[in-house]
């Protein structure tokens, strides 16, 4: 039995900036030491969001540093914009709701499955308005009052 991963890389931004709707998890095609840095710790998913190509589901401003003994030829670019593995059936949903305004996917979590396969959790989003925002600071200010 293989214990649970330490691994877990959030983008705290993502639900200050955006209303989830729905969330799923995919699995990340990499290639070369990309996967050890990211056991590492090296990697950072603010910023980044995913968009379609020919039906395929792609992140994009995912940065996966180099890793460090990695040899010349098993580099790849950091930021480079990487392929998400989903079934058909939840990229088609995702498709036809990123057509309507104002839809996005962002990414909220990168970790280490139990499998060792790197794993991303990606929410379909709304963005927030101002006042929406100002709402979530007042909420999280109580929450801290609270704890005290």
């Amino acid at each position: 039995m293989k214990k649970k991963s330490s691994i877990e890389i959030k983008n705290k931004r993502a639900s200050f900036e955006f209303i989830f709707i729905d969330t799923y998890t995919a699995g990340i095609v990499l290639s070369g030491t990309e996967i050890k840095s990211i056991r590492a710790g090296k990697a950072s998913i603010v910023d980044s969001y995913c968009y379609f190509v020919n039906h395929e589901l792609y992140v994009k401003n995912m940065n996966v540093s180099e890793y460090w003994w990695g040899s010349l030829f098993s580099r790849q670019d950091p930021k480079r914009e990487r392929k998400l593995l989903l079934n058909r059936k939840e990229l088609n949903k995702l498709e036809r709701a990123t057509k309507e305004k104002g839809m996005t996917i962002v990414a909220t979590k990168l970790y280490i499955a139990e499998n060792g396969y790197a794993k991303l959790n990606i929410a379909l989003a709304k963005g927030k308005k101002e006042f929406d925002k100002r709402e979530s600071i007042k909420e999280k200010d109580l929450r801290r009052e609270m704890g005290n």
